[in-house]
């Protein structure tokens, strides 16, 4: 596949004005509504929100993997070193999925096929994707599981995946996702339902990894602990858009937007005793329905009805260096 170099100054991978809708049983629900960023060679962002926010349709988006219908994406672009994906026929689309663009999905064990062999899955990829014969892509699928810190990989490649732990699975579909060698990895909640130190060691993994391979990583999450260490910049979602983006210390220190302000306050800190903790009142909005205005206004402390519930506030660098937010209010807050 020959395609241009990208002009100087041209970004890994660019998300623009993004919107994606499900229609089904009579009504619509705008599960992606105006999403934008982008992600830089070698640079790792972090794709935040509850859940129902957008942020694993986002990502299917960008993988060309939604099932259609019931899903559109009815407007925007997603740009790899400057070719649009979105409008490319599905035979050459093939060519960036896996290749270019792979993903970590968040349940291994659904995401693997339980009646073959792990190894075999693997080296399918190389087989049917580099053109290897069976017996050299199984030998790579081998070094891949032992790359990812699989012990005894070459006995362990004849398993099933139900004979692995949770965060041995995770570090199969790791594996799995490296095989082609990509540009840009997703991983979509890459630590749901481990314990908490083998969270920290899959996190550890994939932070090795993005730097030994320089790849770009968006890792897509709730829990706001999980990234703190690994993540460059942080992208908050809510209601299918970004509500604010900024460096990760500058975010997690004067978050500008109240959503993210309530996600930081209701995570649990080990350095502030006595502090009761602070849920977001009220529940996620429905997205056949989203309000008015700001879509966080009816739970946000310091909305002000007329223009909160009549304007919607347009995402701007409030600070002129790269914090990015969606609250009207947002220079108040900064400047104090």
């Amino acid at each position: 596949m020959n395609t241009p170099d990208p002009a100087p100054g041209t970004p890994l991978l660019q998300v623009d004005d993004l919107h994606v809708e499900f229609r089904m049983r009579g009504s619509t629900v705008g599960a992606v509504n105006g999403l934008s960023y982008r992600l830089e060679e070698g640079e790792t962002v972090a794709i935040l929100g509850e859940s129902g926010s957008g942020k694993s349709v986002s990502a299917q988006a960008v993988m060309g993997i939604l099932d259609t219908p019931p899903a559109r994406v009815t407007k925007g672009a997603v740009r790899f070193r400057g070719t649009e994906l979105l409008g490319l026929p599905e035979k050459r689309r093939r060519t960036y999925r896996g290749a270019k663009i792979a993903m970590i999905f968040q349940d291994a064990l659904s995401a693997l096929n339980p009646v073959h062999r792990v190894g075999d899955q693997i080296a399918e990829m190389l087989i049917v994707h580099r053109g290897m014969s069976r017996r050299d892509a199984r030998k790579r699928a081998i070094e891949l599981m032992d790359h990812v810190r699989i012990p005894s990989a070459a006995s362990r490649a004849g398993d099933h995946p139900h004979q692995f732990s949770g965060g041995m699975r995770q570090r199969v579909m790791i594996a799995m996702a490296l095989a082609l060698e990509p540009d840009v990895l997703i991983a979509d909640e890459p630590t749901t339902a481990l314990d908490v130190t083998v969270q920290a060691q899959i996190m550890k993994l994939l932070s090795d990894l993005q730097e030994e391979m320089a790849m770009g990583l968006i890792l897509i999450t709730h829990d706001l602990g999980v990234v703190a260490d690994v993540a460059d910049r942080i992208v908050v979602m809510y209601a299918g858009r970004a509500v604010e983006e900024a460096a990760v210390k500058d975010l997690y220190a004067r978050p500008a937007h109240p959503y993210t302000e309530g996600l930081l306050a209701s995570v649990p800190r080990v350095d502030v005793r006595d502090r009761a903790l602070s849920p977001i009142k009220g529940a996620p909005p429905n997205l056949a329905a989203i309000p008015s205005g700001c879509p966080f206004h009816p739970r946000c402390p310091r909305a002000r009805e007329e223009r909160c519930a009549g304007e919607v506030p347009a995402l701007r660098d409030v600070t002129g260096t790269g914090h990015w937010s969606a609250c009207h209010y947002a220079e108040e807050v900064l400047g104090g």
